[in-house]
Order: structure tokens, then C-alpha cells, then sequence
């Protein structure tokens, strides 16, 4: 078996692998859910920058907002504030203390923001190379991976390990050029396995998370039948752990279930309230009470909506109430269930800025009983200020599972949801 044989079986193994990063992450729909609320963060940070309020501190800011939204991203990105956390003793990173630093991350982030070519986001990231700004090395990739994910891959130390397993490099951590060089050496990799793996190179970068962070062997670079025996041993070895792992995802898949029934049950009740309901885009076709969540609801929003600014973003709400008949959103429902509340936030927040946001009724996080704190906390952050204006609501699961039926029966309007739900700030 020749290598390149090897790494095809090793890669359709753990594609195939339920709880690799593949399928855990990559496939993972809130991953792409989740972009554009981290390019509105980086915005953020982009803009209090140039705007000197950014502040010396890591904690409280906007980028330790967007950053803890991207080390949310399950496994892959665990860990990865750790680099922008201010380390007093050593001084690093040097963007909080020193502004001319601070200003020259701001433009990296702005220009990367704004272009679309790969040259332009090389050339930025040279640029601030040149700086020799202390601390401030590749982990910003996994920033630029969200506004570019088929120029910039995701970094980490286990990105790096699988990096050097794979193909026998010997990549340091901690500096650009190294990062540079890597990352030729990934759109290589990338391209040979093409088929298997995806332009976005979140997917090659997954596969090097998990070889490593000690979950797959990489194969043998050497024409060794002993070698080769012993690395497909390992090979069956993570198939039978994976099996063995089959609650934990049973578990995962469960707490989409609760969303979607959650989904399910405002779906209901709006209809109920003699509302037109929209579900959001990439959650229509979900299976529900032997259907589809999307059945009876809009199709398409109205033109209006379609047309204003952030419509991406606001198609991808858990659950709009339009006046029926009418382009007039009522209210917003945004589940979060076990993930971040950081991006239903900020799809809110493309909802508030619309033409049409003086006539909502209702912003509503419908979360478990237990979240109200994680929500108030993220909704005291200074970049969620806007929807904090429009007095967004806290709707726990228990007070709409117990009132859900009888405000469906004798409610209307909004008054009986605003009962049942909390204003938060």
C-alpha cells in the first residue's frame, strides 16, 4: 500500500467516523449558522478600534465577545482565547497596552473584512508580521478563517502536530512565516484529497485537529509492512472506541431534538395566534410530528424583508411571527438550546437594525430554565447594546411547555407571551 493509498484510507475512516470533527463539526449546520455573527464581531472589534474605544483590557471587549463565540465551536476550537488573553508578566499580546499595535491589528482585521482576494489577505497578514507585534501570531488565523475559510485555514497546537505528522514537516508554532509555510503545504494536502475533503479548508483542518490530537495515527511514511499492520490496527482500534462513544452522541442528537421541538411548539402556537410563521431556512426540512418543521409556514419572507439589509442573517432565525398577510415582523425567537447565545444575538441584531424594528413586539432568547444568567451576561456586553434597546426577553422552556396550550386556545396577540417571558435589561 502506498501512501498516498493510506492517506485515502485514512481520511474515508474518518469521514465515516461519527465523532470525528467531520462529522461533529464540519457537517455540524450551527458552524455555518455561525459565520456571519463572527464577521459582525470582528466588525465590532474593527470599529472600536478605529474609534479609540476599544479599551486596554482583553476582558469586556468586543474581541473577547467574538473570540469566545469561535472557542465555542466545539472541540477543534476549544481553547482558543488562550492566545488573546493578556499575560501581565510576559507582556503578550502587545495590542492592549501599546495603541500603534492595537491600530495595526484593527487594520489587518479591517482589510480582511473587506477584500475577497487571496493576495490581499496575505499581503495583510505580512503587513502585520512585519510589525513584530509580542503575542500576536498565527492564532489570529482562526479570525481570518470565518471571513475566509477557502484562503485561511484554522490554527492550533494540534493543527500544527497533525500538520507535522502527516507529511513529516516540522512547523513551529508561534510565527507567521512558519504559518505561511504550512498553509502552502495545506492547499497542497488539500488538493490532492480533494474529493474527499472540501474548498472550505475548516474540513482538512479537522482532519489535522484529530490526527493531531492523538485520535487517528497518521500512516507511515516508510515502506514498512510492520509498520503498515500496526498502523491499521489502530485504525480498527478508533472504530471500536467510536462505537463505544455512541451515547455521548445520542445525547447530541437528542438536544437537536429538544430545538427542533422547541421550534415545533412556536411554530404551533404563532399559527394558533393566527400569525404567518417563517422557520428558518436551514431548518425547514427537519422531520417533526411525522412531517416536516417547515410545513404550513412561509416560503418565502416578504419582499421587504428580503430586500433589507441583513437578510441573510435574519432567514436563519429559529422562528419569525409575521401579521399575516402583511411584510410586518411581530416577533423573534431565537432557541439556544446548548450553543452559543453569542450568534441568535447578533441574528437579532441584523433583525433590529432594519427599517422595521420600531414595531416589533418581541426579541425573545427561548432557552432552558436554567440559562438566564448565561443570557443576561452576554447581553451586557457593550456590542449587544442595540438589542438590549428593543428590551429582548427571556422565554424559558418550562413557562412555554406549561401555558403553550391554553394561550393557543384563548390567547391573542402578543400579551400572553410577554407574560409568560422576562425583559432582560
Amino acid at each position: 500500500m502506498v501512501l498516498s493509498d493510506a492517506m485515502r484510507t485514512l481520511i474515508q475512516r474518518w469521514r465515516e467516523d461519527p465523532n470525528a470533527t467531520y462529522r461533529s463539526w464540519f457537517l455540524w449546520e450551527e458552524r455555518v449558522k455561525n459565520f456571519r455573527s463572527i464577521r459582525r464581531g470582528i466588525q465590532q472589534v474593527v470599529a472600536d478600534i478605529e474609534a479609540g474605544t476599544f479599551g486596554n483590557a482583553y476582558r469586556g471587549s468586543s474581541l473577547e465577545t467574538v473570540v469566545h463565540s469561535i472557542a465555542e465551536q466545539r472541540q477543534i476550537f476549544k481553547g482558543a482565547d488562550h492566545a488573546f488573553l493578556w499575560k501581565p508578566k510576559l507582556r503578550i499580546p502587545d495590542i492592549y497596552e501599546n495603541p500603534d499595535n492595537q491600530r495595526a491589528f484593527g487594520r489587518l482585521l479591517d482589510t480582511c473584512v473587506c477584500c475577497n482576494a487571496e493576495t490581499q489577505v496575505l499581503a495583510a497578514i505580512r503587513q502585520l508580521d512585519a510589525k513584530g507585534i509580542k503575542g500576536l501570531g498565527p492564532a489570529v488565523a482562526n479570525l481570518l478563517y470565518f471571513l475566509h475559510p477557502t484562503i485561511v485555514p484554522p490554527f492550533n497546537t494540534a493543527i500544527v502536530n497533525g500538520y507535522n505528522a502527516l507529511t513529516g514537516a516540522k512547523v513551529k508554532l508561534g510565527r507567521w512565516d512558519e504559518f505561511l509555510a504550512m498553509r502552502k503545504g495545506i492547499l497542497a494536502l488539500n488538493a490532492e484529497y480533494r474529493d474527499l475533503l472540501s474548498n472550505d479548508l475548516g474540513a482538512v483542518g479537522s482532519l489535522l485537529f484529530d490526527v493531531g490530537s492523538g485520535r487517528y495515527a497518521a500512516p507511515p511514511r516508510e515502506d514498512d509492512a510492520t509498520a503498515r499492520a500496526a498502523w491499521e490496527a489502530d485504525l480498527a482500534k478508533v472504530r471500536e472506541e467510536s462505537a463505544k462513544a455512541t451515547k455521548a452522541a445520542a445525547a447530541e442528537r437528542e438536544g437537536d431534538r429538544t430545538h427542533t421541538e422547541i421550534q415545533g411548539w412556536l411554530r404551533d402556537l404563532g399559527r394558533a395566534l393566527d400569525y404567518d410563521v417563517w422557520i428558518a431556512s436551514n431548518d425547514r426540512g427537519r422531520p417533526y410530528n411525522g412531517g416536516k418543521l417547515g410545513e404550513g409556514c412561509l416560503e418565502r419572507l416578504p419582499g421587504a424583508i428580503e430586500k433589507a439589509p441583513g437578510a441573510d442573517a435574519v432567514r436563519l432565525i429559529d422562528v419569525l411571527w409575521l401579521d399575516r398577510g402583511k411584510a410586518h415582523v411581530a416577533a423573534a425567537f431565537e432557541v439556544e438550546h446548548s450553543t452559543s447565545i453569542y450568534s441568535g444575538i447578533v441574528r437579532m441584531l441584523d433583525l433590529a437594525l432594519g427599517g422595521d424594528a420600531h414595531a416589533l413586539e418581541g426579541l425573545f432568547l427561548v432557552a432552558p430554565n436554567g440559562r438566564e444568567e448565561e443570557v443576561r451576561t452576554q447581553l451586557g456586553r457593550p456590542a449587544f447594546s442595540r438589542v438590549a434597546d428593543l428590551k429582548v426577553r427571556y422565554l424559558p422552556y418550562g413557562e412555554l411547555e406549561s401555558h403553550r396550550e391554553s394561550i393557543a386556545r384563548f390567547g391573542s396577540g402578543m400579551k400572553a407571551i410577554h407574560a409568560i417571558s422576562r425583559t432582560l435589561v
